[in-house]
């Protein structure tokens, strides 16, 4: 590779996972790999791939992240338990001082914001869920309800005690998983000091996950009274972001929700 080699002293063996996008894409490589390398400071029993490389390919035209090869052929009660309690314990080592992160990164391919602020409510109102009603206001679409939403969010939010933890942020089944030998791993995440319900409410939103996931996590941290609106709420995010990159039923499902939460009141 060019810019972005292998950090010294970890040079690749054996087998590797290689993600190829192009040039242009290089900084959603780079942040997953600087999103992999903070999970790992707090991951407890937990895998994470490690990163031995990002950056351009020779050539310029694309842009690769390499990353160690994980053998996620295990399965089972077992295996889903050590996830969801090993999550939990994640989330309870990855405490902060306040909500965001340094700098604006990315969810998939979608934008989510950076910064700073101790106000939860505010922060997910005005650096999660306006971006991506201002995105899709861009594309003609456009929710005669996401004022009031957005206006009554602090409400809502504020109201459980939440914490700044390290969430892995982009949390569906297909970025998790249980290892040969019975240990569960994390990968692809879009991480941020957020609520740590963010985790678990995205686990629930595309299914992949068994009840032992949950059970486990909620053995070792409970989650607070409310958490199922607050759920709803937290996956409105990543909604409007898959109807912002790829429309479809994703437009109709927010329409839905948004309408959904509003009627609580």
């Amino acid at each position: 590779m060019g810019q972005g080699q292998a950090p010294e002293g970890q040079a690749p063996q054996g087998r590797l996972f290689r993600k190829l996008l192009p040039a242009t894409q290089l900084p959603r490589l780079e942040a997953e790999a600087e999103g992999l390398a903070a999970l790992a400071l707090v991951a407890g029993e937990l895998v994470l791939p490690r990163v031995h490389g990002c950056g351009l390919v020779a050539g310029g035209t694309q842009a690769e992240l390499l990353l160690e090869w994980l053998d996620l052929s295990g399965g089972g009660s077992a295996g889903w338990a050590a996830l969801g309690g090993g999550l939990a314990q994640m989330h309870r080592r990855g405490s902060g001082e306040a909500f965001g992160w340094r700098g604006d990164r990315f969810i998939g391919a979608g934008p989510q914001l950076g910064g700073w602020s101790e106000n939860w409510g505010q922060f997910f109102a005005e650096r999660r869920l306006a971006p991506q009603f201002a995105l899709a206001a861009q594309r003609g679409l456009h929710w005669s309800g996401s004022g009031a939403l957005l206006q009554r969010l602090p409400t809502w939010l504020n109201g459980h005690g939440a914490e700044p933890v390290l969430v892995h942020g982009d949390l569906w089944a297909g970025n998790a998983g249980v290892l040969a030998d019975g240990r569960g791993s994390l990968f692809d995440p879009a991480v941020s000091f957020s609520d740590r319900e963010v985790d678990l409410a995205m686990a629930q939103l595309f299914g992949g996950f068994p009840p032992t996931f949950f059970d486990a996590y909620n053995s070792e941290w409970p989650l607070s009274v409310g958490h199922r609106q607050r759920r709803d709420i937290y996956n409105l995010f990543h909604l409007l972001n898959h109807a912002n990159l790829f429309a479809g039923g994703y437009r109709q499902q927010c329409t839905a929700l948004i309408e959904a939460l509003l009627a609580l009141d």
